[in-house]
């Protein structure tokens, strides 16, 4: 045989090789990792539950997922073990690391529009003040909701006291 003729297996063989030596080392991480947990570490779960470590023991972790929740693991299921950072950051919803030099999003609208009222008083304020006028006369509003209850009241069936003509 050529040498030329080989030359794909090997090539197809090295890659195999490499690839399953990767995968291999992120295991062996992973176990580690599992193995290092101590009790009042957080960590998360493969399904995305976030929890603090209670006990461990050789092959299962009793998590304390909240007040009185005691949940029990097994070690593969343990997605991450987590800094006590990261674990308060996401958890307890404390962002300690806020940057100065980020755009910060107005609460209303009216920060947006830059305008201001004519005494230099604040647009907000000067809005809450005046009633916007959308061009309806308020006579006409009362007279078309009057119409529309008049319509309603005839096209509704009348009731009776149980007398049909079909007997």
């Amino acid at each position: 045989m050529n040498a030329y003729t080989l030359l794909p297996f090997i090539v197809l063989i090295a890659a195999m090789f490499l690839m399953t030596r990767s995968a291999k080392k992120k295991q062996q991480q992973a176990a580690q990792m599992r193995n290092e947990m101590q009790p009042g570490s957080g960590v998360r779960t493969i399904g995305g539950m976030y929890a603090t470590v209670k006990d461990v023991h050789e092959d299962t972790v009793l998590l304390d997922a909240g007040p009185g929740v005691e949940l029990l693991f097994a070690k593969n299921a343990i997605g991450a073990v987590l800094t006590d950072e990261e674990y308060n950051r996401i958890v307890h919803g404390a962002e300690h690391d806020l940057k100065s030099d980020v755009a910060v999003v107005p609460d209303d609208a009216s920060s947006l529009t830059g305008t201001d009222g004519a005494d230099g008083t604040d647009a907000a304020a000067v809005s809450d003040d005046k009633a916007v006028d959308l061009g309806k006369d308020p006579g006409q509003e009362d007279t078309a909701a009057a119409e529309a209850a008049g319509t309603k009241a005839d096209e509704q069936p009348k009731k009776t006291d149980g007398d049909s003509e079909a007997k």
